[in-house]
């Protein structure tokens, strides 16, 4: 025998399937929201300001440098930099790869890029001697590498969105 469905069972099923689709259509609505922030994002500009010999350790073969990125906000959205991944070039030879990070502190805690800001980052660079050889390690802790080179990822956040930036920059030493 089959049950007849009342009118308050069908009435019951439709509000959840009206909840459903408007916690849905929300969902979207955030995402479309943040998304417009991309396009602002992807103008973000990075530059090698500078390398320098921070420390050399004779023990481990490890000499630290500091790679100063100079990262710039020509658009009108504000934005912070969580993370700057790349390989670094000396002359055509890959040294290693290196990051700057600030991806475990809050946005708050990161230096902001207000528009047309542009704000030095420094990241600490690790050349391990028995990586590359001795003769760039050498060149390399005596400033005699002319041409560096860089390329990598730069992320750039706002409080909706995330951006990745592919990059490739240059720097003359002398």
């Amino acid at each position: 025998m089959v049950r007849p469905t009342s009118v308050m069972e069908l009435q019951s099923k439709t509000t959840v399937y009206i909840a459903i689709g408007g916690v849905l259509a929300l969902m979207g609505g955030i995402v479309y929201y943040a998304s417009l922030d991309n396009e602002s994002l992807e103008q973000a500009a990075i530059e090698i300001e500078g390398i320098e010999l921070n420390d050399i350790n004779r023990v481990t073969n490890q000499a630290e440098f500091d790679l100063v990125f100079s990262v710039a906000n020509p658009s009108e959205k504000t934005f912070t930099v969580a993370t700057i991944t790349y390989q670094l070039y000396g002359d055509g030879t890959l040294l290693g790869s290196g990051q700057y990070s600030v991806i475990d502190i809050a946005l708050p805690g990161r230096a902001v890029f207000y528009s047309g800001a542009e704000i030095p980052l420094t990241s600490t660079f690790v050349l391990d001697k028995g990586a590359v050889g001795e003769e760039t390690y050498n060149a390399m802790i005596n400033n005699q590498i002319s041409t560096y080179r860089a390329e990598g990822m730069l992320t750039t956040q706002t409080a909706w969105s995330t951006l990745d930036i592919e990059f490739e920059r240059f720097f003359s030493a002398n």
